[in-house]
């Protein structure tokens, strides 16, 4: 494994850590390790670990990892829910409420969780919600990056400036395609136009963020934000602005940093 931190933005030093890793299933492990080793610390500090879970295909090797570590006392974990499409059921096989319960809550026993109805009352679901998540602190933030460098469903041009915990967003067509690449749909069409998607701000104010990516078709949106300019045009270089934020890479997503270097195991 090596690991770096993303070096000198303009005046400002980031404090983003980057940990590339030789494959997703080994960057899966050594992610779940710190995440595990993170509630732990907050149920011993606070008496509960409130988390943020993001899903998708590149958290599968990650939440794999995560549920299969011992010794972690899932009924004082609280889980909230990153996004949701609107308009799909919780039986469609791209539900992230389907994917949460079958990936993580199931296998865990996990009994507090917070699901966004994103098939009911959209706005009554995500101010509940929304209001539950600010009544205390978020402990640790699992998220990913998308292809079109999206965090969770923030799409370009993000809204860096709105202090809302979730809000309604239009999924551009990048974003759709990627869902359909990735298997969840057979179609553009068929995928919701919309989605509730956590704020970009609300997901900085995590005590923690771990970030997962692995692929070689999310190392353009890698590069993007972690060497461009942190801009609403690339969501997820607002990470570098984050006090204590993890980036898991493989050496394929890491493949076109110019301060990449070969992984190790």
């Amino acid at each position: 494994m090596c690991a770096k931190e993303v070096g000198r933005q303009g005046n400002r030093v980031s404090q983003l850590q980057i940990k590339i890793l030789a494959d997703k299933y080994t960057l899966g492990q050594a992610a779940a390790d710190q995440a595990a080793a993170s509630i732990r610390h907050a149920i011993r500090q606070h008496g509960i670990a409130r988390i943020i879970a993001a899903t998708g295909a590149s958290q599968f090797e990650f939440l794999d990892a995560l549920t299969a570590i011992p010794a972690i006392d899932w009924s004082r974990v609280e889980v909230f829910h990153l996004d949701e499409y609107i308009g799909l059921p919780i039986s469609h096989p791209a539900s992230f409420r389907k994917y949460l319960l079958e990936r993580l809550i199931n296998k865990t026993g996990i009994t507090r969780y917070h699901f966004l109805d994103g098939d009911g009352d959209a706005q009554r679901s995500l101010a509940q919600i929304g209001k539950e998540l600010q009544r205390e602190p978020v402990d640790l933030a699992f998220v990913g990056i998308g292809e079109n460098a999206h965090l969770a469903f923030n799409d370009p041009p993000a809204d860096f400036e709105t202090d809302k915990p979730y809000l309604v967003v239009q999924l551009d067509s990048n974003c759709r395609q990627q869902q359909v690449n990735e298997g969840w749909f057979e179609s553009v069409e068929d995928v919701p136009a919309q989605a509730i998607s956590m704020s970009v701000n609300q997901i900085l104010h995590s005590r923690e963020i771990i970030v997962v990516v692995p692929d070689e078709r999310k190392a353009l949106a890698v590069k993007q934000s972690l060497e461009g300019e942190i801009t609403p045009m690339v969501p997820a270089s607002i990470l570098r602005r984050h006090p204590n934020a993890t980036i898991y890479l493989d050496k394929e997503s890491a493949a076109l940093l110019a301060s990449g270097v070969p992984a190790t195991t």
